[in-house]
């Protein structure tokens, strides 16, 4: 069990790791330390080879019947059906081997994060080491732009912020100081005594105690569950891998049975064994996996166009099967731009603060008035500080959207006083700067002193509320200035605490005239009796169209789940405004979880929301939870402490604009955007790519039971063979190809996203779609027999096999326009799918070429057909759509 250092005075922790922090440590006890916990660096272990990767591709049932069916039809001398399934094969097993490849480069990414260089004690000089030399024990020193080389306690700090997004979540830079000793069990980002590897210090400096490397740091525990997770089957590969199964033997039964039949009934057993093979290849869709990586790759090509990139095939169908989405918070559903939403005056006046992101326009509203030209003149004192005491800058990019160079907290208050009309420029150029007292996490107040035109000198201060007020003994009020009484101060305190429990980030804004200034004068001496000026509530607000992208997971039966490492209050507050939330859902915080019990969080997980304050392990046990309750389960995330949840997800999910490589190697798709609502079109499109592979399975399953019910309902009733090898191969040529593909480029169902997911246990066809799928392949059957009838009664036996031929292909090829929509071809179109179309008339040319041309008929054992025949062919090839159509309009 690994130490919480956090909980220990420093004192405590220098002796636990018997260390110097006046002269460090000495070579020799380097050494010893290295030898014990080895180098500073991320560890790999048992990556899989590419051959053992490839070899992996050929484990498939399906395929392995698909290669005995190869070998046997090369030996029988079938050479060209042999070589197109191999080549499916081949394409397939090259692709999975890739797509694996680039899956398993997430240790990569995180070795590439480690830190080049440190700054350490050693002997009692300053040295620069490669931070793969440190050993816990070491004393380093960290300035602004570091990044934190390994886990550490800090020693002493000075205005030290450190941007920790990437292992926790939390979009604000976290104030850290080595004075706090945090007695309970607290999150990860809760820390503040704590330094961890992979963050970097934004501002301050500090000197830290290294008490953790390499895999015992926090960044070292993800790489170890990286490491843990094993790639998990899509819903689609385990869908097809059991349909798979169930044919390759329906079909081996079935072609043993013809193979009998034939022999019993006379037929030369060589030539029944060809025929039962190429019945089992027919039977077979040996084009299924070649038709389905074709539709995934389509289907990632229309997505890459809405912002989504897709890293593995399968993971396209699989966004149409989640049932819960888990998202982060900042950036994802909200704007990831700091802005003020309301000013609170002293006498509780509340002032709504319009306006969208950055752009420094925006209207003022009192009970729902605008007052953007009706300042108050504590309203204007406000404006003035924000601009005043504020470092930022706002400027325009080149595309012409507004941005913030700076801390996003002073960045919000800058495009607050814009909104105002008031110049920035101007102003501070009309005042003389005299000082500037800077902001640190022990005072929590930050201010400016200037000397006004009229040369009176003036302090302008922010900071948290409850510091500011300790200082003020005076109020702004609308009566001018006021004092400020312990009652009150405690209402404004209260006032305070009601806002921040709304999710809103507050600060305090104050303002003081001084009688006489003199650089001699304390910081202290400045910053007291000041005179309140209000509050700013601040807050990340969510993205324009993400309440409708939630609106419409609701109502396509998903559960959107918010997991953040912000605050609770924040988290709900955000949550209620997009109406993630609805009566009865739970929110959790990271500590909360932790008291949890499995059995207890397992029964909860289907209700809970919002996750807040959550550490990476919370996030992998969220996600593990949520597949036993039976949900195909969606994951956001953007830094390295999301890597694990990303790949244990049936879909992870990485940023594209804020979102760490490690992330991006580790998830099945990148958002370009950073956009909730695009995973919600996504889903859509998933959803979409499974009911055109569903459509192009059925037909295929369809046409193949039809040629198998040919075949053995005419050796049953005592029919000689109905068909010949070669033309039960070439029928399964022309309808396996271009037509099932064209059936994969279907536009969207119109109700497809107002209907639940579909089960993850569930089969890719239901009842209704298995009794469907038989009865039209009997019914191809059927007329393909009959067709055989006729042509017996007309001219023998090879005019019959002919007709029979003719008949079932046209038949097939017909059948896929019913396959196109569940509702009517009057009402989708007859051309809507100008390929299905392109594709069927480029098979029936096909078709026609091996009927009509003679050294072709010569081949396929085929005779010219009379005019009469060719209308009894076509009355019976357009059979299935006028009987389907007529089902559909009853139904």
């Amino acid at each position: 069990m690994r130490e919480k250092w956090y909980k220990l005075k420093i004192e405590d922790v220098i002796n636990q790791l018997k260390t110097d922090i006046k002269v460090g440590l000495n070579t020799n006890e380097v050494q010893k330390r290295k030898d014990k916990y080895g180098e500073n660096t991320i560890e790999e272990t048992n990556r899989r080879s590419i051959f053992q990767m490839l070899i992996d591709q050929f484990k498939d049932f399906m395929i392995i019947i698909l290669l005995l069916a190869a070998l046997v039809s090369g030996f029988l001398g079938e050479l060209k059906d042999s070589i197109v399934i191999l080549i499916i094969i081949i394409l397939n097993a090259v692709l999975g081997v890739v797509q694996e490849n680039k899956a398993e480069n997430s240790l990569q990414a995180l070795r590439a994060l480690d830190t080049p260089s440190a700054q350490v004690l050693r002997d009692e000089r300053w040295i620069e080491i490669d931070s793969r030399d440190l050993v816990p024990g070491d004393i380093v020193n960290l300035g602004v732009g570091d990044a934190v080389p390994a886990d550490l306690r800090i020693i002493s700090s000075d205005g030290l912020e450190v941007q920790e997004a990437a292992l926790t979540g939390e979009s604000v830079a976290v104030q850290k100081d080595a004075d706090v000793i945090l007695e309970d069990e607290v999150a990860l980002g809760d820390q503040t005594n704590m330094l961890f590897k992979g963050t970097t210090v934004q501002s301050g400096q500090a000197k830290a105690l290294v008490v953790a490397t390499a895999m015992d740091t926090e960044f070292g525990k993800i790489a170890e569950m990286i490491q843990a997770v094993d790639q998990q089957q899509t819903p689609l590969q385990k869908r097809l891998e059991r349909l798979g199964k169930k044919l390759g033997i329906g079909a081996l039964f079935l072609s043993a049975i013809v193979s009998i039949l034939g022999i019993i009934q006379g037929e030369e057993p060589f030539t029944m064994f060809m025929t039962g093979v190429s019945l089992a290849v027919a039977a077979i869709p040996e084009g299924l996996p070649a038709i389905v990586t074709i539709v995934l790759a389509l289907g990632m090509q229309r997505m890459i166009k809405n912002n989504a990139i897709i890293r593995r095939l399968p993971a396209v169908e699989t966004l149409g099967s989640a049932t819960a989405i888990c998202t982060d918070k900042t950036g994802t559903l909200t704007q990831n731009k700091m802005v003020a939403r309301e000013v609170t005056l002293p006498d509780y006046e509340e002032i709504k603060v319009g306006g969208d992101g950055y752009a420094p326009k925006g209207s003022f509203t009192v009970d729902g008035k605008e007052i953007n030209s009706d300042f108050k003149l504590s309203l204007k004192l406000l404006f003035k500080t924000c601009l005043l005491c504020n470092n930022s800058k706002l400027s325009k990019t080149e595309k012409g959207d507004w941005q913030v160079l700076g801390d996003p907290t002073e960045g919000a208050l800058l495009v607050l006083g814009s909104k105002s009309g008031i110049n920035r420029e101007e102003l501070i150029n009309s005042y003389d700067k005299k000082r500037e007292i800077e902001f640190n996490s022990k005072r929590k107040i930050m201010s400016v002193i200037y000397q006004t035109e009229a040369s009176k000198v003036e302090v302008y201060t922010k900071g948290a509320p409850d510091v500011i007020l300790e200082k003020a003994n005076l109020i702004y009020t609308a009566n001018g200035i006021d004092k400020l009484s312990d009652d009150k101060r405690e209402e404004l305190l209260k006032l305070n605490e009601e806002l921040a429990s709304k999710g809103r980030r507050i600060l305090g804004i104050a303002w003081r005239q001084l009688d006489d200034y003199s650089s001699d004068l304390k910081d202290e001496e400045i910053e007291t009796d000041l005179v309140f000026v209000g509050f700013v509530a601040m807050i990340d607000p969510p993205r324009p169209e993400v309440k409708e992208a939630i609106d419409q997971c609701k109502r396509a039966g998903i559960k959107p789940i918010m997991i953040t490492g912000d605050h609770k209050a924040t988290a709900l507050a955000i949550a209620e405004e997009i109406g993630l939330t609805n009566k009865g859902n739970l929110a959790l915080s990271g500590p909360e979880l932790e008291e949890m019990i499995t059995a207890e969080f397992e029964q909860r997980v289907n209700k809970v929301r919002v996750y807040a304050r959550v550490s990476p392990e919370h996030k992998v046990r969220i996600v593990k939870n949520l597949q036993k309750r039976g949900n195909v389960v969606a994951m956001t995330g953007d830094g390295v402490n999301d890597a694990p949840d990303l790949k244990n997800a049936d879909i992870g999910t990485a940023m594209g604009k804020k979102g760490t490589d490690v992330a991006k190697e580790s998830a099945d798709m990148v958002l370009t955007d950073d956009n909730f609502a695009t995973i919600i079109t996504a889903v859509k499109e998933g959803r979409r790519i499974f009911d055109n592979i569903k459509r192009s399975i059925q037909f295929l399953l369809s046409c193949n039971l039809g040629e198998v019910f040919t075949l053995l309902v005419a050796l049953i009733i005592g029919f000689q063979r109905p068909l010949i090898p070669i033309q039960i191969l070439w029928i399964n040529l022309v309808t396996d190809s271009l037509p099932a593909i064209s059936l994969g480029l279907e536009e969207a169902e119109q109700e497809i996203m107002d209907r639940p997911p579909r089960a993850p246990d569930s089969g890719v066809f239901s009842k209704q779609d298995t009794y469907s799928t038989i009865a039209q392949g009997v019914l191809i059957g059927t007329l393909a027999l009959l067709g055989y009838w006729i042509g017996l009664q007309r001219g023998g036996l090879v005019k019959a096999q002919t007709m029979t031929f003719a008949t079932l292909a046209f038949a097939q090829l017909f059948h896929t326009f019913n396959l196109r929509s569940k509702a009517s071809l009057i009402e989708i179109g007859f051309f809507s799918n100008r390929y299905l179309v392109i594709g069927v008339v480029v098979s029936i040319l096909l078709q026609l070429a091996v009927l009509l041309v003679p050294f072709l008929q010569k081949i396929f054992e085929v005779i010219t057909l009379s005019g009469i025949d060719w209308v009894i062919i076509g009355g019976l090839a357009i059979l299935p759509i006028i009987i389907v159509e007529i089902f559909k309009q009853l139904l």
